[in-house]
């Protein structure tokens, strides 16, 4: 994604702090899952990096109240590989085949803003495994009936976690 200097501006006039994580995105991501039982289905490793400086800046942030909104699958996949079970954010420089389906319990990302997914995509598991099966299906079920984009370059939501 691509942050212009007037849209960080404006996000930190509001009070949004904003930090970068980095994640090599190969074409397994988006590969469609063909396998009926989905622990069946392997994600491609993809190199991934959360700098010191962002880890700390994250952990600073959820100690101070604030929440850890990730913009895209890609760094809510990331950050939650950085994660440990405590839900402290550590600094990671390696390969990540995180692959996250309803029943994963989520350890740093409160929010997620993302696109609509297909279905039977990893990214669509990972949505409902965030929000809820039912909430997404009910999300999806406006956005078809509103006539909105899906996939890489559609229309776009904002997530909250479910717990």
């Amino acid at each position: 994604l691509h942050f212009t200097p007037e849209l960080l501006a404006r996000l930190g006039e509001a009070g949004v702090e904003t930090c970068f994580v980095t994640l090599h995105v190969g074409a397994g991501t988006f590969l469609p899952v063909k396998v009926d039982d989905i622990s069946g289905h392997r994600m491609h490793a993809e190199f991934g990096e959360v700098s010191p400086e962002t880890a700390d800046r994250l952990n600073r942030a959820r100690a101070a109240g604030g929440r850890i909104i990730c913009v895209g699958t890609t760094s809510l996949r990331l950050v939650e590989s950085a994660a440990g079970e405590d839900g402290v954010v550590r600094p990671f420089a390696d390969d990540t085949a995180i692959f996250i389906t309803p029943g994963y319990r989520f350890r740093a990302a409160d929010g997620l803003m993302t696109n609509f997914h297909l279905p039977r995509s990893t990214l669509f598991m990972l949505v409902s495994a965030f929000s809820g099966l039912e909430t997404m299906r009910a999300a999806y079920a406006h956005a078809i009936e509103s006539g909105y984009r899906f996939y890489s370059y559609g229309d776009a939501s904002l997530l909250w976690r479910a717990d």
